[in-house]
């Protein structure tokens, strides 16, 4: 015998109330996953060399632990570090770390280029769920074309001065595009054109948004010069942070280099100021809100620390990032 079920209306009725007791919860929590799929995430990215293992001015490396915290990054890239800089710097800090990167967030994975000037990469997961890769890179110092066109050469890198536009990028291109281009070249091969990509680093070669015409007329510059480093990553899709903030070179220059090195005497440096060290970035819904320097001149940075550790000042960059998962 098949004993059937008959549902009364008052049944019905409890059926219908048990149900939409648990339908509204969960329409509700889908309704903030929703909603939580379009949040913005802040995001600040940092470029730092260290000079020299972080310790070479006298300078405890807390004293650099601390300009990171200063800055509130939350991914730092190094360069000229010693070999146990970045580890006793996460140390500080209580990050994860790996040989050139530093990051409150989750590595989920690590790599590295060949050549000479290898460049370091890391694929982090942010709180999004969202991953982002950043690549870390030392371009090569000399010779220094910009010091060569102040007619000046560099004790560690003899070479013949240079006089005109065309010779700096010439001898730009041979110094450092070479270095650059292996970095781009597997960046340009990347399955997903959207994903948030970060290219950080002392690229040891001015901008062509900075050497303008403008600045040659006031003379803060010898000519203007369209570097082949700055243009080669416009043309890959990048954009430079910290020009996008500030886009006027001669109110905000945002230098992070003078030439005054440890080791080298008064007579030996021009005494002349770049900006050499960068965050660029590319991806869908990532927007650059903010970008500061971070160095020991009350005049020209954004975030001094005194006494500060380094030949080269820090760079931070803060970016929204729509949650598009």
């Amino acid at each position: 015998m098949i004993k059937k079920t008959i549902l009364t209306t008052t049944t019905v009725g409890i059926l219908l109330v048990a149900l939409a007791t648990f339908v509204t919860p969960l329409n509700a929590e889908l309704q903030k996953l929703s909603e939580k799929s379009g949040e913005e995430l802040t995001v600040r990215v940092m470029t730092y060399n260290v000079c020299r293992g972080g310790t070479y001015w006298g300078q405890p490396l807390s004293q650099s632990a601390k300009m990171i915290e200063l800055a509130k990054a939350d991914i730092v890239g190094i360069q000229e570090m010693g070999k146990n800089t970045v580890p006793e710097l996460a140390k500080l800090l209580g990050w994860n770390h790996t040989e050139t990167f530093l990051t409150r967030y989750e590595i989920v994975e690590e790599f590295k280029g060949g050549g000479r000037r290898a460049f370091h990469g890391i694929v982090v997961k942010l709180p999004s769920g969202q991953e982002a890769r950043v690549y870390s890179l030392h371009l090569p110092h000399g010779p220094y074309q910009p010091e060569l066109l102040l007619g000046r050469t560099h004790p560690r890198y003899p070479t013949t001065i240079i006089k005109t536009e065309a010779e700096a990028i010439h001898n730009a291109k041979k110094n450092r595009g070479k270095h650059l281009a292996r970095v781009l070249k597997p960046i340009a091969y990347l399955p997903n054109k959207e994903a948030p990509v970060f290219v950080i680093g002392d690229f040891n070669e001015p901008s062509h948004q900075d050497w303008t015409e403008a600045a040659a007329k006031a003379g803060r510059h010898p000519m203007k010069v369209d570097w082949p480093c700055s243009l080669m990553m416009a043309n890959a899709g990048f954009t430079d942070a910290y020009r996008t903030v500030h886009p006027d070179e001669m109110a905000t220059p945002g230098f992070t280099w003078s030439g005054a090195e440890p080791d080298v005497k008064p007579d030996d440096t021009i005494n002349h100021s770049d900006r050499i060290d960068y965050v660029y970035f590319r991806g869908k819904g990532l927007k650059v809100t903010d970008a500061k320097v971070i160095g020991g001149n009350k005049e020209n940075d954004d975030i001094v620390v005194s006494p500060y550790p380094s030949d080269h000042s820090a760079v931070v960059a803060t970016f929204k990032l729509t949650n598009a998962k």
